[in-house]
């Protein structure tokens, strides 16, 4: 019972990142982890530099033991991940154990990443495949820049509605 209230609180007042600090994961500088689950060894995670893991991200270390205990009933098996750094991942991904994501990449909202990823592209789908570079990503982006970063909500809103529809990205 008493784990269950320290578990409450920790879940209700730390941050995301504190608490996954807290549960073993290892975090570099500069990054902003949202709600993530890092499933049951946390311990096996490491997070690089100037990150950010947005909402509903799964991180997995193990996985489908189950049905092999019958014949092996102590059959257990992990696979670390590793984040590099300056890497972003979207809403609701799902990263598999072993997994590398390398350094400069852009994981796309929803992507299953099943494999390692090298340095400098961006993924996405399921499961997650190379879509472009980063700096092909780089040059189509700064044809959109609108440069609002700076404004507040209420500059923003309203300078955003003034945009013709030209100025927004299309799929």
């Amino acid at each position: 019972m008493f784990k269950k209230i320290i578990r409450f609180y920790h879940n209700y007042f730390w941050s995301p990142e504190k608490l996954a600090r807290y549960e073993g994961v290892s975090i570099g500088k500069n990054c902003n982890i949202q709600n993530v689950s890092f499933g049951s060894e946390p311990f096996l995670i490491t997070i690089g530099d100037q990150v950010q893991i947005t909402n509903g991200t799964k991180i997995f270390t193990h996985g489908g033991a189950f049905i092999l205990r019958k014949k092996y009933p102590d059959i257990d098996f992990f696979g670390k991940v590793i984040i590099k750094n300056n890497v972003y991942i979207g809403n609701n991904c799902l990263i598999m154990p072993g997994v590398t994501i390398g350094s400069n990449v852009l994981v796309a909202a929803g992507s299953v990443v099943t494999k390692t990823i090298p340095d400098n592209v961006v993924v996405g789908g399921n499961p997650a495949k190379i879509l472009c570079s980063t700096i092909e990503f780089e040059q189509r982006m700064l044809e959109k820049n609108v440069k609002s970063k700076m404004m507040s909500s209420d500059e923003k809103r309203e300078f955003l509605l003034s945009l013709p529809d030209s100025d927004f990205i299309k799929k």
